[in-house]
């Protein structure tokens, strides 16, 4: 403890201060981290030495431990370590190769905490003297979480609680629930099993189990009901390319209409049940989701519901063939395709230049007609600006009955704030054009484009953007330049949030 007076002691090359306790505390602090990380540079300089002159110095490993993972199971921890030491290491490099090699498996499993490794000599009695051991020490994350929180995202509010369990059977199995209400999804479960499929861990598998009651009276005078189960496999990461396979088994009920209700709403209405495949190929390289400034996104997905395929098949010689029929059930049938890119550049270290394209497309299958809860929406602000949500596309006394094709594209500059570059907020200027429209089936394999598609609703404007993580704001001015007959426009300031925008 420094108790003033003080006398001084300092010499000009240790620039120690001459008064002040808090300033002689502060400088003998800061003396004290740089001894200490001299110290710590020297001996990881003498290490490094040591490790490159003995790079190829025989060694090899007799065990691997791990320590601290009292609720994962041996046999799971065994399945990802042991590809690892098929490949026999021999040499010193190769075992800190080795090495590196489990403690990558073992954080990416998301069970650790911490993960810390150490060599040692082997400790069996026939152990040679270059016989290694592998111990690694963990810390494993908490397996219970309860949280209750508000949520923003595409212009929706919601309240929801999530409990999560992880490492349910010691397997990197995570199990969470949730429950939400909010302003449009009125009320919604949504229960998920994941794990993982492969020692390496690119593979994982999801259970999913949910319902949700949407209120879409806004657009569509009804409220619509879901309920459903789903089994999902994801292979890759977005950054170098994710397919998605799924099946998904659903019963959707449209109900609880207005009084206003349009002729063709009320012909909706009703439930339906849909059994369905579907492939999603996701890659992500942008350097940042919610406001990025170089990089490329690109989404395709596509889904086949309830189609059936003829297979023929030769009974005898004198009998003619017969067909199997093989189908995935439910009672609506169709194919749906949908893309969706984005690329952005910048121009200068303030500017950046944004492009983006969506477009889809639904057939209905065995001559049966598409359903309003499998068409296509587009318009509001985080779609096409300056049209009001879901308000372009066939319509019928005000519902938005949705299409089965449509396009849309967005052109944003993003600049920062003058003189406020590390603000949140930049500013834009966008140009929107899209069109949505119903494909007619003039028979069973023909369908015909209709013309409006060469027509598409254009507009344009300016606006501020908030990053508020993990969403994103916009406030917008925008004005439609060219707008079909049955769009619902929406002139001067717009408000929009959520995770994707046009």
């Amino acid at each position: 403890m420094l108790n003033p007076p003080l006398q001084n002691t300092a010499s000009p090359q240790d620039q120690e201060p001459h008064d002040g306790l808090q300033k002689l505390l502060h400088w003998q602090h800061q003396r004290r981290e740089r001894k200490l990380r001299g110290e710590y540079e020297s001996a990881l300089l003498r290490l490094s030495e040591l490790v490159n002159h003995n790079i190829d110095a025989p060694f090899s490993i007799t065990s691997v431990r791990v320590e601290g993972a009292s609720n994962t199971r041996q046999s799971f921890l065994a399945s990802l370590i042991n590809p690892i030491l098929n490949k026999p290491a021999t040499t010193l490099g190769q075992v800190i190769h080795t090495t590196r090699s489990i403690s990558d498996v073992l954080n990416r499993t998301d069970i650790f905490k911490s993960v810390e490794v150490r060599l040692e000599r082997s400790t069996h009695d026939l152990a040679h003297h270059s016989d290694l051991d592998l111990v690694f020490k963990t810390r494993e994350h908490g397996r219970y979480f309860l949280n209750t929180s508000t949520e923003l995202g595409n212009n929706e509010g919601s309240a929801s609680a999530t409990a999560r369990v992880r490492n349910v059977f010691g397997g990197a199995e995570v199990f969470e629930a949730n429950i939400a209400a909010g302003t449009k999804t009125k009320k919604s479960f949504r229960a998920t099993l994941s794990l993982p499929l492969t020692s390496t861990l690119d593979t994982r598998g999801e259970f999913i189990a949910y319902g949700l009651e949407r209120d879409q009276t806004s657009y569509a005078s009804c409220f619509e009901d879901l309920k459903g189960a789903k089994a999902v496999i994801r292979k890759g990461s977005s950054y170098t390319g994710l397919h998605e396979f799924a099946y998904e088994a659903a019963h959707r009920y449209i109900g609880s209409l207005a009084p206003t209700a349009s002729l063709s709403m009320r012909a909706a209405a009703g439930s339906s049940i849909k059994s369905a495949l579907s492939h999603t190929y996701t890659l992500d390289n942008r350097d940042d989701r919610i406001l990025a400034s170089r990089g490329l996104y690109f989404r395709f997905f596509q889904e086949l519901a309830g189609g059936r395929l003829e297979i023929p098949v030769s009974s005898t010689s004198v009998s003619p063939s017969t067909g199997l029929s093989v189908g995935l059930g439910g009672d609506v049938g169709f194919y749906k395709a949908e893309v969706e890119s984005q690329i952005s550049r910048p121009i200068t270290n303030s500017v950046s230049l944004s492009c983006s394209m969506r477009s889809g497309i639904l057939l209905g299958l065995q001559d049966k007609s598409t359903l309003f809860s499998d068409r296509f929406q587009i318009g509001g602000p985080t779609s096409v600006r300056a049209f009001k949500v879901f308000g372009m596309g066939p319509r019928d006394s005000g519902d938005s009955l949705g299409g089965d094709i449509y396009y849309s594209f967005g052109l944003s500059c993003v600049t920062n704030i003058p003189r406020k570059p590390h603000w949140p907020v930049k500013s834009h200027i966008w140009l929107n054009a899209g069109q949505l429209d119903s494909l007619s089936q003039d028979n069973r394999l023909r369908w015909s484009l209709p013309p409006s598609l060469m027509r598409p609703s254009v507009s344009m404007g300016v606006g501020l953007i908030y990053r508020f993580d993990p969403i994103r704001l916009e406030v917008n001015f925008g004005v439609p330049l060219i707008a079909n007959k049955s769009d619902a426009m929406r002139r001067g300031v717009q408000i929009g949030m959520g995770l994707e925008f046009l």
